[in-house]
């Protein structure tokens, strides 16, 4: 019999509605058809959610929002990475360990020394990503190195990026990037909501509700934007090769 931690079908898309206004109970099944995601069933036959199931699940909604990944891609990385999590995943006091002494930090932070399993990646390289500011290690009471469970994808795209040359320290011109753009996004959304949108600024949830809409809209439109432009000038100076 499932515990407490299992959730419904309803309460899972209730509790990612905040951060995925657009999440329905008939994208959640359209997920589960495609078999991205695998609940357990009760003896009447009702769909219940593990945490780890929630989880994925919040995985896949991250990289189809923020870094417009195609279903079978996504599907591919996360059963790659659950195959090299269960070749490895057996349980030692060493790891028991580990998640007592970093549970005082945070519920999501994870040890370093399990990138390999969790991202299949090398911890080397997670280092070099730290090192190039595109993501921020933090540290347990005993000094340990932590990862933010949220970096997870970013790391396994950016150990994807690897196998095509682009190197941690290729990708620090798209965290100044980021960093300089962020701003501008900010300025953006404060126009948006004393006149593009017609949003007063007040801490409310549906103010916010419509803040997440346009900045995901926004996002994808500056993707879009950049997206051309690069591939203009890639296309430009390789035009020479179809020729």
């Amino acid at each position: 019999m499932p515990d407490a931690g299992y959730l419904t079908i309803g309460k899972v898309v209730k509790r990612l509605q905040a951060q995925y206004p657009d999440l329905t109970v008939s994208k959640v099944r359209y997920l589960q058809d495609e078999g991205l995601i695998n609940p357990s069933r009760t003896p009447g036959g009702y769909r219940l959610y593990s945490q780890r199931d929630i989880r994925r699940l919040e995985t896949i909604l991250y990289l189809q929002k923020n870094r417009f990944m195609p279903l079978s891609v996504i599907k591919e990385e996360l059963d790659r990475g659950e195959s090299k999590s269960s070749a490895k995943g057996e349980v030692t006091a060493d790891n028991v360990q580990v998640r007592r002494d970093d549970e005082d930090v945070a519920e999501r932070l994870h040890p370093i020394d399990r990138m390999p399993e969790l991202c299949g990646t090398t911890v080397s390289f997670v280092r070099e990503l730290s090192e190039a500011g595109v993501i921020k290690l933090k540290k347990s009471p005993h000094g340990r190195d932590l990862v933010d469970g949220h970096d997870l994808p970013l790391i396994r795209i950016c150990d994807e990026l690897r196998r095509y040359g682009f190197g941690a320290k290729n990708l620090r011109s798209y965290v100044i990037a980021a960093n300089r753009e962020s701003s501008a996004f900010e300025q953006a959304l404060m126009v948006f909501a004393r006149r593009g949108g017609g949003v007063e600024v007040e801490h409310t949830e549906e103010n916010r509700r419509q803040f997440d809409e346009a900045f995901s809209r926004m996002l994808g439109l500056t993707n879009a934007v950049r997206s051309e432009l690069i591939g203009r000038r890639v296309k430009e100076a390789f035009k020479d090769l179809g020729e």
